[in-house]
């Protein structure tokens, strides 16, 4: 059976084929053979569109498009009643019911069997029946869609053919044309998910449409999502839209090749119909129609084109024909049939317009601006398909210009879609000239996006388009310049998508500059002139482009700073270079990664290493080669004006080489085996000759000569003793010492050092590495050793100038080079007392610290380093803890000395106050000293093996006096760094802030509550106010964490008390996202403190100190909005429990410690609530009440118990601070909704399987998306803020916590509603407190009540509580108030005894006014 299914889709597109020539070539003169090849033409065209679209669906139509396009012509369709044969035509002419049910009759074979075979395996996923049909039935169990109509069943089943379908339908539309369109628009409403259904006579009612329309389209707005196939996820509906759009378009060129198209009502019937369903308010309707429509469009497109087509050919045979009339008047026959001809070509051209317009005019131009991104988008992509079928009519001012409109469309699809047709609309070379003003219009918003649209994808694509609008010429330079600059941008897909447009723009340079040597006489140009000229061509663009961007940063930053708004075109700021490491990720690295494999002389190493060996001062610049003396020039001096460098050029393309070896080692080494060792040789022996001239070159200039130094590590160094070359070995040695010694740039001794580190990894060269680190340590000795030669005492001498800075630079080369190889050995070297040792030194010069000098700075803090790095690598000498050997004690003692003796300084440099220090001394002394303790520090855990660590014996703990000044400097760092960030704050903002008056910051407070927070420049912190970071800010950012940072290691090691980090909690949000960082660290020992080491003193210490002080910055006016103190809650609530798997609760903090916090945070900020009332501070008071939203994010771990004593403990501070609460004001907002967070705890913990388990009813929307549900505060056991409207009836059996019926409600003194109440509340009730009686709830019953206290408790405002206590009757007030005092701090430690009557009559008298409310 499925031999016979895959036989039979042939032999329906075979047939397709002879009737379409049967409508188009038939003519009064067969025998000419161009009329024959008109027909041919267009035959060819629908047959290769079908093919196509088939292709994408399965390879059985493709096999069959391939062995069309090899079969013979024939004439006529008259064959389609014979019975098939195995000859080509016989196949074809087979006609009958669908695949599945004609049995084959014939056998394929060779090839054309083979390829059959392969048609049904992407089918054989499908589900089928057994007779082999689509099972449909499974779909009416998943959606609520009618399978009633045969085109909709059609398109949903997978193995259906579709043009058998077209041809079947086309063939009933000429029988009966009113049933066959009644059967299209169903297949529509279909698929709109509608299952009404018209019939014959309503489907041609064009007058009815619209009200038929607004009848079904009632029935679909009861739902409130109705699925419809196209935007369904079922697996039915997942190929539904492209065997939607394959059926139409088979449909519309089948109709066209038989005449239907414009014969028939079928394009009236379905443009009347499509629009008035695309302006539907159903979005399923709308949605649907479009894409029928724009289906529509699209399969006219490809009919009108080929239309268009045959009016040119019959344009050019009447043309000739009419040349050759004078010679032959038996002509006139030919040229009267080609008049007819030419004559219904433009009748269906002419109705072809018509319907193309109407589509657009009734579909397109209302749904291109959908509210809806996918309609949009849809209609976006079907014009870029309007513009590839159908050019010469859509490739217009009046079309392109929906695309340039959508450019700025908010939706990235829709932005995508018209990159995408764009890059259509220009790849139409043929049509550039009517282009040219829609690229003028719309370049500034390509270039735009370009830059800085925030989808990569559109970034990307809109690159792509304008590398097709410079392929035309149509962008200036400025324009292409600007596109270049994104070679540097930071996105690795950016920079790969603009690397054709830069090879392009290099390419046309290297053009330029070899026509103009050949113009000079110099004839045509070898290979190595061309990549000579290729290389400086490189070098004068990455020049260009990069003092480009230097000016575009420079200025963006600087209206950024005018005009308060950073952050602009972050996105093209290259990484920036760092004070130390060997590899920065400079702009150039970024660049020649980017254009590696498409320009040429970015991957030729060699030639770029020959331009640069070669001297380029001899001549003059490269301007000069214009001039009439310029051969004469280049004649006498070595380098050619072509490719001869300037400064800046000799620079960038130093880098580029670097860069280029490095690329080409990596990509060597993901190649084949053995490919990395080729490579390495090649660039090895290559740079043995080249290196130390490149050492010659540039040993004057610092940043030159800090590239060359980063070469040699790329070298294979066991190549210099295979090649038995020791002495360009050791030459290498000395030109890298040299280079250490004559340099202070700490970037150049870094690298040198790196360089070395490479050197001395090479064991082969064992010997002369030995003896040459020996020369360079003897050397950096003889320089510290002539710097203070002949002074007695050095502490208190003076130096000059030049011996200071001569100084410093000799500190920093020891302090290099002792941070990567231990020179403890060489520091205490005194040559047995002759000379001083290189410690004592330092030690002396250190000892100039407490003067403060400013010039020493340098010195001093080098010096600093570098001891401390000696008492590091000594340290890691020390002997095991259990050797007591002498000269293990001595090395022990000594250490101890040495150390204690740095300490001293370090101390007072850091934290003393005698000391005048300078500012970077303090620094590096405060860096050192925590190192110093932290090695040193005695609660370090033991070694793997579980031996004492060597460090033991010589433990250190820090004075609780000194951890407070480590952390005042500390917090001194931080004031000081933040004052800088403020800095860049615009002095309008600072102003605005000033002037703002308190009823401003009420209802900022307000508005902060409620989720909306600042505004969105309010709400920037002073860290994201400074982007783009200019080189300094970034400088200070590296220091301020150098200096924290060591803090931070040292809380985590135990050196320093966990209390301390309240410092660094303060400032939470605040100073960026790397500080944030290092407030996670803090919560995590606070963590471990709580959790695993019983410590919850401390942290309930810290955070509550941390919270104080953070919020303390707001009352201070130091930060505008509470976020960051929010924010610093979060995290530090993570600190009260540990979760598990499935967010399982491990680890719980104690809940006195909990409750503790509350309490003293409570009785803080209330204290300070009543301080600003009775000053009259609104502005402080709005901002005080704000720190209740701090105190929501610590409730998560709060249980019922504790809610209760916080709860008392809030109203017992109140009440003493005499503060009273409007029930009204939108001012204590926050403090409402802690309440309420409170109240949400002490009800699901009383409520157990009563209302609150129950029934969601006393949560809102909005509350359900906090952390914790947010019922109305309520120290009782049921608060009254929780009882929903009365709309919602509650069920009598279960006590359900939902509000009476309106009967139930009138007869609130019925005694069953009574005492269903009671034994809500008695679940609720403490343990071990006797349970009230019926006659103990109806007691009050008869008790008056106020109307206004009725009222107040309706009002979801506040707690009953506050509500009571402040409008309720004077008589009310002292029952309130004991109970709102304090005197129940928890359900344990309520009474049995005289308390109880008291506590059951409130519990009634809640009752009766609960009930009293609903009513």
């Amino acid at each position: 059976m499925v031999e016979s299914q895959d036989s039979a889709a042939p032999r329906r597109s075979q047939r397709d084929r002879k009737q379409v020539k049967h409508f188009v070539s038939t003519s009064q003169s067969p025998s000419k053979r161009k009329r024959a090849d008109i027909g041919d033409e267009l035959t060819d065209l629908s047959e290769l569109d079908d093919a196509e679209q088939v292709r994408d669906e399965d390879e059985e139509d493709a096999d069959a498009e391939d062995e069309s396009d090899h079969g013979p012509d024939f004439n006529a369709p008259v064959t389609k009643q014979k019975p098939p044969t195995t000859t080509r035509k016989g196949k074809v002419k087979a006609r009958g019911p669908p695949p599945p049910k004609k049995p084959r009759t014939t056998k394929s074979t060779g090839a054309r069997a083979a390829k059959t075979q392969r048609g049904p395996r992407p089918k054989a996923h499908k589900p089928k029946a057994a007779n082999g049909d689509f099972d449909i039935a499974k779909l009416t169990t998943e959606v609520n869609i009618s399978t009633d109509n045969h085109l909709f069943n059609t398109i949903l089943n997978p193995s259906s053919a579709l043009q058998s379908t077209a041809e079947d339908f086309l063939d009933t539309l000429s029988r009966d044309s009113g049933p066959a369109q009644a059967q299209l628009i169903n297949c529509i409403l279909r698929a709109c998910g509608c299952n009404d259904s018209v019939d014959a006579d309503q489907v041609v009612d064009y007058d009815g449409v619209v009200d038929t329309l607004d009848t079904f389209t009632e029935g679909l707005k009861q739902e409130n999502s109705p699925v419809y196939p196209l935007t369904s996820k079922l697996p039915a509906f997942k190929r539904f839209r492209t065997s939607l759009s394959e059926l139409i378009e088979r449909i519309v060129l089948a109709a066209a090749e038989l005449g239907t198209l414009y014969t028939s009502d079928l394009m009236t019937t379905l443009q009347t119909w499509v629009v008035a369903m695309s302006s539907s308010q159903i979005r399923s309707f709308r949605h649907t129609a479009t894409v029928v429509a724009l289906e529509l469009e699209t399969a006219l497109c490809q009919v009108a084109a080929a239309v268009e087509k045959e009016a040119e050919i019959l344009g050019r045979q009447r043309e000739g024909e009419r040349k050759r009339k004078a010679n032959n008047k038996a002509s006139g026959v030919r040229e009267k049939d080609l008049e007819d001809k030419f004559s219904a070509v433009r009748k269906r051209r002419t109705a072809l317009a018509e319907f193309l317009k109407e589509i657009v005019d009734g579909v397109f131009v209302h749904r291109y601006r959908d509210l809806d991104p996918n309609i949009r988008a849809e209609c976006v992509k079907a014009l870029g398909a309007w513009f590839t079928y159908y050019p010469a009519h859509f490739l217009d001012t009046s079309y392109l210009r929906y695309v340039g409109w959508v450019l700025s469309d908010l939706s990235t699809p829709v932005r995508m879609e018209a990159a995408r047709a764009l890059n259509a609309v220009y790849a139409q070379s043929d049509h550039v000239g009517s282009l040219t003003h829609f690229t003028e219009r719309f370049k500034p918003r390509l270039l735009e996006m370009a830059g800085g649209d925030t989808e990569l994808g559109v970034r990307t694509a809109v690159i792509s388009v304008l590398s097709a609008i410079d392929g035309h010429g149509l962008l200036e330079d400025e324009e292409r310049e600007r596109v270049c600059l994104l070679v540097f941008d930071t996105e690795v897909r950016v920079r790969r998508a603009v690397a054709v447009f830069v090879a392009g723009v290099w390419t046309e340079l290297v053009e330029e500059r070899m026509a103009a040597t050949t113009s000079k006489g110099k004839g045509k140009g070898s290979d190595k002139t061309k990549a000579r000229v290729g290389v400086k061509a490189l070098a004068m663009l990455l020049v260009k482009w990069g003092k480009a961007l230097d000016r575009t940063l420079e200025t963006v930053e600087e209206e950024s700073v005018l005009s308060g708004e950073s952050g602009v075109v972050t996105r093209q700021r290259v990484h920036p270079p760092y004070m130390t490491g060997a590899d920065p990720r400079s702009r150039i690295v970024l660049a020649v990664e980017a254009l590696w494999g498409e320009v040429d002389a970015v991957g030729e190493w060699e030639e770029i290493l020959e331009v640069l060996l070669l001297d380029h001062s001899a001549g003059g610049r490269d301007d000069d080669m214009d001039g009439a003396d310029s051969l004469v020039e280049s004649a006498r001096n070595t380098v050619d004006a072509a490719w001869r460098l300037e400064e800046v050029e000799e620079s960038v393309l130093l880098e580029v080489l670097v860069a280029s070896l490095r690329r080409a080692k990596a990509i060597a080494a993901s190649g084949k085996k053995g490919e990395e060792e080729v490579v390495t040789s090649d660039v090895t022996r290559a740079l043995m000759k080249g290196l130390p001239r490149l050492f010659i070159k540039y040993q004057t200039d610092e940043k030159r000569i800090s590239d060359v130094l980063s070469i040699p590590p790329l070298m294979n160094l066991d190549l210099y003793l295979e090649m038995r070359i020791i002495n360009a070995y050791a030459g290498l040695w000395d030109d890298v010492i040299k280079q250490f010694v004559s340099h202070s740039s700490q970037t150049v001794l870094t690298r040198a050092v790196s360089t070395i580190r490479h050197l001395l990894s090479a064991t082969s060269l064992a010997n002369t590495n030995n003896t040459k680190i020996l020369e360079l340590e003897d050397d950096l000795a003889s320089q510290l050793r002539d710097a203070v030669a002949g002074r007695e005492e050095i502490e208190v001498a003076s130096f000059s100038e030049d011996e200071i800075i001569a100084l410093g630079a000799v500190c920093t080369r020891m302090c290099v080079l002792a941070g990567s190889r231990d020179l403890t050995s060489w520091m205490e070297e005194d040559e047995g007392g002759k000379q001083s040792s290189a410690w004592d030194i330092v030690s002396a010069l250190v000892e100039r610290g407490r003067l403060g000098y400013k010039e020493e700075e340098r010195m001093i803090e080098q010096g600093l380093h570098l001891l401390g790095l000696h008492i590091i690598w000594k340290a890691r000498r020390l002997p095991d803890a259990g050797d007591e050997a002498a000269d293990s004690n001595k090395l022990r003692e000594t250490l101890r000395e040495q150390r204690d003796s740095l300490l001293e300084r370090l101390i007072e440099y850091a934290v003393g106050t005698q000391s005048n220090t300078a500012e970077g001394v303090k620094r590096a002394a405060f860096q050192n000293l925590m190192n110093l303790y932290i090695l040193f520090c005695p609660t370090r855990p033991d070694a793997e093996d579980g031996q004492r660590l060597p460090t033991e014996v010589l433990a250190l703990q820090l004075d609780d006096e000194v951890q407070y000044r480590c952390a005042g400097f500390i917090q001194a760092t931080i004031e000081q760094y933040a004052e800088l960030l403020e800095d860049d704050r615009p002095s309008e903002e600072l102003t605005e802030r000033d002037d703002s008056s308190d009823d401003q910051e009420d209802v900022r407070a307000v508005k902060n509550v409620k989720g909306k927070g600042p505004s969105k420049t309010r709400s920037k912190t002073p860290a994201e106010r400074s982007q783009p970071a200019s080189r300094a800010s970034l400088e200070q950012e590296y220091q301020f964490v150098a200096t924290v940072s060591p803090f931070l290691r040292a809380i985590r090691a135990g050196a320093v008390h966990v209390k301390h980090g309240a410092v660094l909690l303060a400032h939470y949000g605040r100073l960026g996202p790397v500080f944030d960082l290092f407030t996670k660290v803090v919560v995590d020992v606070l963590r471990e403190e709580g959790m695993y080491n019983d410590n919850g003193e401390v942290v309930v210490d810290v955070v509550t100190q941390a919270l104080k002080e953070s919020f303390g910055l707001l009352l201070d006016s130091v930060v505008r909005s509470e976020d960051s103190s929010v924010s610093l809650a979060k995290q530090l609530a993570s600190t009260f429990m540990i979760r598990g798997a499935q967010l399982a609760i491990v680890r719980r903090l104690d809940s006195q410690y909990i409750v503790r916090m509350h309490t003293v945070l409570l009785t803080w900020i209330i204290k300070r609530i009543s301080t600003f009332d009775a000053s009259k501070n609104k502005k402080q008071k709005a901002n005080a009440v704000l720190f209740f939203r701090v105190l929501s994010a610590l409730l998560k771990s709060v249980e019922s118990r504790d809610a209760l004593s916080i709860k008392a403990h809030m109203d017992q501070c109140f009440a003493q601070s005499k503060i009273e609460i409007p029930p009204t004001s939108k001012l204590w907002e926050p403090q409402r909704m802690y309440e309420k967070k409170l109240s949400s705890i002490l009800t699901k913990g009383k409520g157990g399987k009563g209302r609150k388990a129950k029934g969601a009813t006393g949560v809102t929307d909005s509350e359900e998306s906090e952390p914790e549900p947010q019922p109305e505060p309520r120290v009782e056991p049921e608060p009254v803020e929780d009882v929903p409207p009365p709309s919602r009836p509650r069920p009598r059996p279960k006590p359900v916590r939902r509000p009476p019926s309106p009967a139930e409600m009138s007869e609130h003194e019925v005694p069953p509603s009574v005492s269903q109440e009671g034994e809500d509340e008695t679940q609720a009730a403490p343990r071990g407190k006797s349970q009230p009686g019926d006659r103990e709830v109806e007691s009050p019953v008869e008790a008056p009540a106020n109307p206004r206290t009725v009222m107040e408790v309706v009002a979801p405002t506040n707690g009953n509580e506050l509500a009571r206590k402040r409008r309720r009757p004077e008589e009310e007030m002292e029952v309130e108030e004991s109970e709102t005092a304090g005197e129940r701090p928890s359900l344990e430690d309520v009474d049995l005894g005289e308390e109880t009557s008291q506590a059951q009559n409130l519990m009634s008298e809640f009752i009766i006014r609960r009930k009293r409310a609903r009513h």
